[in-house]
């Protein structure tokens, strides 16, 4: 079975380029491109990992991240926070809401690839 991940962006381009990306090393896509799908998605489809931009339309990363943090149906899903800004403030607030990792724009590909399979690894472990 192929792990499942949700990615979450509101740029439809930089969706399709992790998508491609992450299904060429062998992992099921869903992506969604607001707070709100984000969120019903993540209910629908209980991803295995979810990448999951701050800056989105409806519901910001941030809601979204704490909301499904604090659900303990999907607290144990692994969530990469995607951010173009990495002030020190920024760290804390993702430490706060729940983020497993985070990942700065632009992103180097094998990084992102190398912090999924770490993220995964610990949750089957």
């Amino acid at each position: 079975m192929p792990k499942k991940i949700l990615v979450v962006d509101d740029e439809a381009q930089l969706v399709e380029m992790i998508k491609m990306r992450l299904e060429a090393n062998g992992y099921e896509v869903i992506s969604a491109y607001d707070g709100q799908e984000a969120l019903e998605k993540a209910k629908k489809e209980g991803p295995d990992l979810i990448i999951l931009d701050l800056m989105l339309p409806k519901l910001d990363g941030y809601k979204v991240c704490a909301l499904l943090k604090k659900d303990a149906r999907y607290a144990k899903i692994p969530i990469i926070i995607f951010t173009a800004r990495a002030q020190e403030e920024d760290r804390k607030l993702e430490e706060e809401i729940g983020a497993d990792a985070y990942i700065t724009k632009p992103f180097e590909p094998q990084a992102l690839l190398a912090k999924i399979q770490e993220l995964l690894r610990q949750g089957s472990g």
